[in-house]
């Protein structure tokens, strides 16, 4: 009997469903939130509202699309955590009504593990999918990471930001350069038409394997203060290479622990993950890396590098064949680490 997955999170400003069967997609909706653009960053309780408002046309359109009946359902797989509390209230308390509702069982995901494994959501049965043990550079807003993963079940943290995340780093100076929210996109776009040697932003010198990305955005600020002393119009003037500069040093921070990642494990396939590995520059870079070294590199479609419910349908989906459930009286959380 086929193994048909509903998976759903909400745990930030994107209310998404996925279902799968037998680990093949078959859905993935997403309804992303507007509302936030406006106050440069994402509005906890206006977040919480719009989850509300979406998530039972989202979780119905993901249904009809794969032509599957709720009754069908083997289990709901559901964020539980990290994220924002409110958000998650409402996935994980729609997760828990509707299981009871139709008497399926129900699956927590942590919300960095579906990241990590959105390189198993598969189109089709003989979909590539990457051989254990990988590294994967798991980047986003709010995460900096370096994960030495084993199995679906078993993953080390190699490094992590002991500050600001590359995301944070990219949209934190977007905004002092006046673009809208969310910035990285608009750095990543701007990137392509500037000089990416035209400026030169510090490097932190951190021991090990962890990120800090505090002091580049410290770096990035005293140059457009000392810029603007001069030349009221210097970023107007300058968007295109401020834009590219930050990104070439981003992406070498990034790489740079990365291979020493690679070197120390000696691990023969790299994977990357998290809303910043839509970065195209950080995507050429891996990809260049591999290629260069004859390692395996797993880069996921845009689609699954932004938070969507097909990430936490397959990790469900893995779970769920090991038998780990849920209970109704766990409760969602705000941080955890991998």
């Amino acid at each position: 009997m086929s193994v048909i997955i509903l998976g759903i999170e909400s745990s930030c400003d994107d209310t998404s469903a996925a279902v799968i069967r037998d680990g093949v997609l078959l859905s993935n909706v997403i309804a992303s939130q507007q509302v936030h653009a406006e106050f440069g960053g994402v509005v906890p309780e206006l977040a919480s509202r719009a989850h509300q408002q979406n998530i039972v046309p989202v979780v119905d359109t993901a249904l009809k699309r794969a032509g599957v009946a709720k009754e069908d359902l083997s289990a709901i797989g559901f964020t539980r955590g990290p994220g924002l509390l409110g958000s998650l209230l409402v996935g994980t308390s729609f997760a828990k009504g509707l299981s009871l509702g139709l008497r399926k069982p129900i699956v927590d995901v942590n919300h960095l593990h579906g990241h990590v494994l959105s390189h198993f959501i598969r189109r089709k049965e003989d979909d590539d999918v990457p051989e254990y043990p990988f590294i994967c550079l798991l980047v986003s807003g709010g995460n900096s990471q370096i994960v030495l993963v084993r199995n679906y079940n078993d993953m080390e943290i190699l490094g992590q930001t002991i500050d600001d995340a590359a995301g944070e780093a990219f949209d934190k100076c977007a905004k002092v350069m006046g673009l809208p929210y969310p910035g990285g996109p608009h750095i990543d776009r701007l990137a392509a038409e500037g000089d990416a040697s035209r400026f030169k932003f510090a490097k932190p010198h951190i021991p090990g394997l962890d990120y800090s990305f505090s002091g580049l955005k410290t770096s990035f600020l005293y140059t457009l203060r000392d810029c603007l002393k001069e030349d009221k119009d210097f970023i107007e003037n300058n968007k295109a290479d401020l834009a590219a500069s930050l990104q070439r040093t981003i992406i070498e921070i990034l790489m740079d622990k990365l291979d020493k990642a690679v070197r120390q494990t000696g691990v023969r396939t790299v994977a990357i993950g998290g809303g910043v590995s839509a970065n195209s520059g950080v995507r050429d870079a891996v990809a260049a890396y591999c290629s260069g070294r004859g390692l395996k590199a797993f880069i996921p479609e845009r689609v699954f590098t932004t938070d969507n419910a097909a990430m936490v349908a397959i990790a469900a989906y893995y779970k769920y064949l090991d038998g780990q459930f849920c209970r109704y009286d766990e409760v969602p959380y705000a941080r955890v680490t991998v």
